[in-house]
């Protein structure tokens, strides 16, 4: 009985043993962006897809756009938001006294406090 790799020859990571199952890359484009500080960079996309308005610099972390002349401004930091400053956006006070209430009222039930 044979030991050893049933892909022996072979390593982790290496191309096609043959050269027709080599294939042609598809077809792509390079498109530019400049941000604000003056940082420029080529970005590679498929030829027929369309091109995103801005990118996230990849030196500054600010947005670039394709316009050299007229970078896009810095972008706003939005502030940290905890939890209940989310559910506050989705909720009432009176939406959250009736679920409240209403889970008490499971609560109480359960513990047989009723």
């Amino acid at each position: 009985m044979p030991h050893g790799s049933a892909i022996r020859g072979t390593r982790v990571g290496s191309g096609p043993i043959r050269p027709v199952e080599r294939c042609e890359p598809a077809p792509r484009r390079e498109v530019t962006y400049w941000c604000a500080k003056g940082h420029s960079l080529e970005v590679l996309l498929a030829a027929d897809a369309p091109a995103p308005p801005t990118w996230d610099c990849p030196r500054c972390g600010q947005q670039a756009g394709q316009d050299a002349q007229n970078p896009p401004g810095p972008s706003r930091a939005e502030p940290y938001k905890t939890h209940l400053a989310y559910v506050k956006e989705r909720r009432s006070d009176a939406d959250g006294e009736a679920i409240l209430a209403e889970a008490l009222a499971a609560l109480r039930h359960r513990r047989g406090e009723l």
